[in-house]
């Protein structure tokens, strides 16, 4: 288990992504929590139904999805065996304990350099987490405290996002020292 997924920012990386990729709004947007692992994404229809794209708890054939899209390709990965599985469950996350979500909505609303910021300060954190200079507690307080600090800018080019993510790191790194 990564340190991104222990935190939950691996899913608000993918509630941004998600947002630029179609064009959604946060309030479109959402995360649950699926201990298996094995629905690696969900699609609420017009209609009310929902699609669900199902695989072994391994990101590579979703990977594989993405690259090849349209077309379907061979995978290394082991089918999923349903019967064995028996249930999906699912349930709402904590935000309280998981407080990269919620910032992954203020990330959306905020555009501009909020992505890049929010971005840098986290990896800047995770590898101070890492590195055993603070706690795992510290790593969402850290990225709050960096978007706070560095404040959210129009993003127009490439040096836009390069200077926000320059001025995250510094950040994070001040609040250690």
């Amino acid at each position: 288990v990564t340190v991104d997924s222990a935190s939950l920012t691996n899913k608000a990386l993918e509630l941004i992504e998600a947002h630029w990729l179609f064009g959604l709004g946060g309030d479109r947007l959402s995360a649950v929590i699926h201990p298996q692992s094995v629905v690696h994404a969900l699609i609420e229809m017009c209609d009310g139904s929902v699609l669900a794209q199902l695989a072994t708890p391994d990101m590579r054939l979703p990977i594989q999805n993405a690259l090849a899209f349209p077309c379907r390709t061979m995978t290394p990965t082991r089918g999923l065996d349903l019967a064995a599985l028996r249930t999906l469950e699912f349930e709402a996350p904590d935000l309280e304990r998981f407080p990269a979500l919620g910032m992954a909505y203020e990330v959306i609303s905020a555009g501009g350099t909020a992505g890049a910021i929010f971005n840098a300060a986290n990896e800047a954190a995770v590898e101070l987490f890492l590195a055993r200079k603070i706690g795992f507690g510290q790593i969402g307080r850290s990225v709050v405290a960096a978007i706070s600090s560095v404040g959210v800018s129009p993003l127009r080019d490439l040096a836009d996002v390069q200077h926000a993510e320059l001025q995250a790191r510094v950040s994070v790194e001040r609040c250690v020292c």
